[in-house]
């Protein structure tokens, strides 16, 4: 009770005080001896308004410099967010990847191969659905494959709608094989990415084979395609992969390449949206060869090829399998790439060391490479223009054909190969910038 009445007296003390003074000031008017100061006053007046106003202004100045920092920090806050979801999704994408295989197919009954294989060496049927693409409205085929579809439902089968003549002058004629299947492959890709939104594909026509670790090639790599925006497709084939070409001892060795290899590649949904509105209407694995229609990216391929061509009869009229195709080596031995550190293949530090370790090798001709003189592990073979080039990749027993100036398995124009047990490069003697369009 005490200290309640002590706090009373206290408040009603202040109280008091404050009246008298408010008293005071209010019923005090300053007297002014003359004009002068009354005019002196309203100057003052004056002076003190424009002061607050100016002051005003700058406080709201001020105000709206802190609500704009705040909408900023705001909207940082919300991309950080969305960002770290977006990682998120992709961390969980690669740690459990839904890679199905599209099978493109026409008239061959001989897709059955194509798909015991896949089912065979398929690890999971959740993780590797099947989808086969036909064209062409062959029935034996479609058959064929239905007696798989029928038997799984992991496989499914879709069919080509447009199978009408592609009007074409004379000339191009004997090229409407072509035509016909860039048409189906833009169908298809279409199919699995725009209708059936998947995040990425893995290509496969209905004339191959592949290897027992087909489908973990493509795990392991798979998270190349995020971790390094210079990469735009995995590729399961070396165009060099002939027996004589390759270092048996090295099946896990991997490479760039700025030529696209096709046969067995994957591809993801924001590369195939980029392509599709520009897709050529014939020849669409040159077109991809041009560094200008892919931005300048480059691809990864095996030493080892994890595909193998069994289709001799084609739109090449069996030419190119009897030169090239039959003499290719199938991976047999069985790469965990899964647990493979695989980021020498990111492009700064493969650049780096590819074009140190390259420039440091001794030179030496294609003749005294292909004679097996002198005892070095690796050497550099240099040419200078297209027709060394040609000469030397002959007499190395490379492919020695270009595409936009590029040479099969280039990257920064540089071809590596294995011959006689020696790691062989093939390597410009000038400091290598682009390709030339005109080379070839």
């Amino acid at each position: 009770m005490r200290v309640n009445l002590r706090k009373f007296i206290i408040f009603f003390g202040c109280f008091i005080l404050l009246w008298v003074v408010v008293s005071y000031s209010s019923s005090y008017v300053p007297v002014y001896k003359s004009r002068n100061s009354i005019t002196e006053l309203e100057v003052e007046i004056d002076r003190l308004q424009n002061r607050m106003q100016s002051q005003l202004s700058d406080t709201y100045d001020l105000l709206q410099k802190v609500k704009k920092h705040l909408k900023k920090t705001e909207e940082k806050i919300t991309e950080s967010k969305e960002s770290a979801w977006n990682e998120i999704d992709i961390i969980q994408s690669i740690r459990q990847p839904l890679l199905p295989i599209l099978v493109i197919a026409c008239d061959r009954v001989t897709v059955k191969r194509c798909l015991d294989n896949l089912i065979k060496f398929r690890p999971n049927k959740d993780t590797f659905p099947i989808i086969v693409s036909q064209d062409c409205g062959h029935n034996e085929t479609y058959q064929v494959i239905k007696s798989y579809t029928d038997n799984d439902p992991s496989i499914t089968v879709v069919r080509q709608p447009d199978l009408s003549e592609i009007p074409l002058p004379r000339q191009k004629v004997k090229f409407k094989g072509y035509y016909k299947i860039a048409r189906h492959y833009r169908f298809a890709l279409n199919h699995v990415f725009v209708k059936m939104d998947y995040e990425a594909v893995i290509i496969v026509e209905d004339d191959l084979d592949i290897s027992p670790d087909f489908f973990e090639y493509f795990l392991g790599t798979y998270p190349l395609l995020f971790k390094d925006p210079s990469i735009w497709c995995i590729s399961a084939w070396n165009d060099n992969g002939k027996k004589e070409l390759i270092d048996h001892s090295r099946p896990e060795l991997l490479h760039r390449t700025d030529f696209f290899p096709g046969l067995g590649w994957l591809l993801k949904k924001d590369t195939w949206l980029q392509l599709e509105p520009k897709w050529p209407e014939a020849f669409f694995d040159d077109w991809l060869r041009n560094p200008e229609n892919t931005d300048g990216r480059a691809c990864i391929r095996p030493e080892i090829s994890r595909t193998y061509s069994f289709g001799k009869v084609g739109v090449s009229k069996g030419l190119f399998f009897d030169m090239h195709l039959r003499y290719m080596q199938l991976n047999v031995e069985f790469v965990e790439f899964t647990k493979l550190n695989l980021t020498y293949l990111i492009k700064d530090t493969y650049d780096k060391n590819l074009t140190s370790l390259v420039y440091s090798l001794p030179e030496m001709s294609a003749e005294d490479v292909m004679s097996g003189s002198g005892k070095e592990s690796a050497v550099r073979v240099s040419y200078s223009t297209a027709k060394t080039y040609q000469r030397a990749a002959k007499k190395l027993g490379l492919m020695d054909d270009f595409r936009s100036g590029i040479p099969r398995t280039a990257y920064r124009g540089i071809v590596s190969c294995f011959i006689k047990n020696r790691r062989v490069y093939l390597a410009p003697s000038y400091t290598w910038t682009k390709y030339d369009p005109n080379w070839g």
